[in-house]
């Protein structure tokens, strides 16, 4: 089975609109691994690792978010699969 890593930066009004939980939710349905945090500037940076149709599927909802969200980028760098196999909620530091 192949498997596909990305990070990923969204920007946008993306803090306090419920975009982490979202993300967790889409990615956990789409049987995804990796995690999501809020970053100081007030955007969201995200691992996405899975089968490359699941993470696909997932950038192009990233560029959705959830209904309050208003997302202005999505930027887009591959990546290391996460140490867990799991999706994950972060705290930011």
């Amino acid at each position: 089975m192949r498997i596909t890593s990305v990070r990923v930066l969204i920007t946008g009004r993306v803090q306090g609109v419920w975009f982490r939980g979202w993300t967790e939710q889409q990615a956990t349905r789409l049987n995804l691994s990796g995690w999501v945090k809020n970053r100081a500037d007030g955007s969201v940076e995200a691992l996405f690792s899975g089968q490359p149709e699941n993470v696909d599927q997932m950038l192009d909802l990233c560029w959705q978010g959830p209904p309050m969200a208003v997302v202005s980028n999505v930027m887009i760098t591959p990546s290391t699969p996460p140490e867990r196999a799991v999706f994950q909620v972060l705290r930011h530091k």
